[in-house]
């Protein structure tokens, strides 16, 4: 196995950073919208280095768990002020098709607006029941 990350998991490690963060500071969802970033994390969930990396990145364990929205993603502030703007990556669908419209629209912006179906959890049996819908907003 290669020890090169790709730019996939690069981005899985800065949203477990962020998301980390913002679950510690009460919000109940961290919307993970970029089929490519969220392909690399189902893919990594049940590798023997998964519980390391999230630690690594998050300072624990991280889980997942589906969680359907739509609407602004709440986290690009915070993950620009860590790392800068958000990579094309996140505008790139698990088929390795990237979102232009969506790229442009940050890139003149700076904000996304998108859909999403999962979120990570706490990792501590918190994972939320299949189907829920969330609204990305504190407790």
């Amino acid at each position: 196995m290669s020890t090169t990350l790709t730019p996939e998991r690069v981005e899985l490690g800065r949203f477990f950073t962020v998301a980390a963060a913002r679950l510690a500071a009460g919000h109940t969802v961290v919307e993970m919208f970029s089929g490519a970033v969220d392909a690399e994390w189902h893919r990594f969930l049940d590798e023997p280095g998964y519980k390391a990396f999230s630690t690594d990145h998050a300072g624990h364990v991280l889980g997942h768990a589906p969680t359907a929205g739509s609407g602004d993603i709440s986290w690009v502030t915070a993950y620009e002020k860590l790392f800068g703007p958000l990579p094309e990556v996140w505008f790139t669908g698990a088929d390795g098709r990237i979102d232009a419209v969506a790229l442009a629209r940050y890139r003149e912006t700076g904000v996304v607006v998108a859909e999403w179906d999962c979120s990570p959890t706490g990792g501590d049996s918190d994972d939320l029941a299949a189907g829920t819908r969330q609204k990305a907003t504190t407790r």
